[in-house]
């Protein structure tokens, strides 16, 4: 029994002396794919407004924000700081936007200040110039299909939509608007 194990543990050293070498030669340590590069797009400081619809979760009105976003260490995410103004008041956002490469999405996790917030993971798909989000979450003690979409229309720009899908399967707009990237000064940087 003891030489068993005294032998699984020697396999288990030796394939690891086996798999340092290769480490060491990749540099040893990962570095972001393509997929997480694309998430450079975001990293900078982005003006947004738009309009939320009045729905059963909140109450409609316009909303504007200011977002600013920057690589998380070791650049695998991209971390966004929101704040504004909408329908129910000040509004503040953390976001985090990342790429599983074992789930094959992107994913998106963030935080609210207001009552409706919902910690969620929507995953997402790239197509082109698009980011779809998907998510599946309580909303008011019912279970609520949502979809974000970005629709990049330029180089510093995009628009956005989120939408719910119904009882009936139809998908419903909640709210929807457009970012621009603020230019910055050659201080700032961007």
């Amino acid at each position: 029994m003891e030489h068993q194990r005294i032998a699984r543990l020697a396999a288990l050293v030796a394939a690891l002396s086996l798999a340092s070498p290769a480490l060491a030669a990749e540099g040893g340590k990962p570095k972001p794919g393509p997929e997480h590069q694309k998430l450079g797009y975001f990293v900078g400081t982005w003006k947004g407004e738009g309009v939320m619809h009045p729905n059963p979760f909140m109450p409609g009105g316009t909303f504007s924000s200011t977002s600013r976003c920057e690589w998380f260490d070791g650049k695998f995410a991209v971390v966004c700081r929101d704040s504004g103004q909408g329908p129910m008041g000040p509004t503040r956002m953390l976001g985090i936007m990342s790429y599983s490469a074992e789930e094959k999405a992107y994913l998106y996790y963030g935080v609210e200040n207001n009552p409706m917030a919902m910690a969620t993971v929507p995953k997402g798909t790239v197509e082109g110039n698009v980011w779809t989000y998907a998510d599946e979450s309580r909303m008011n003690g019912q279970l609520v299909k949502s979809r974000y979409v970005i629709t990049v229309t330029g180089r510093d720009a995009y628009g956005f939509e989120w939408a719910i899908q119904g009882p009936d399967g139809t998908w419903k707009t909640l709210g929807e608007g457009k970012s621009r990237r603020v230019k910055q000064g050659r201080s700032g940087g961007a």
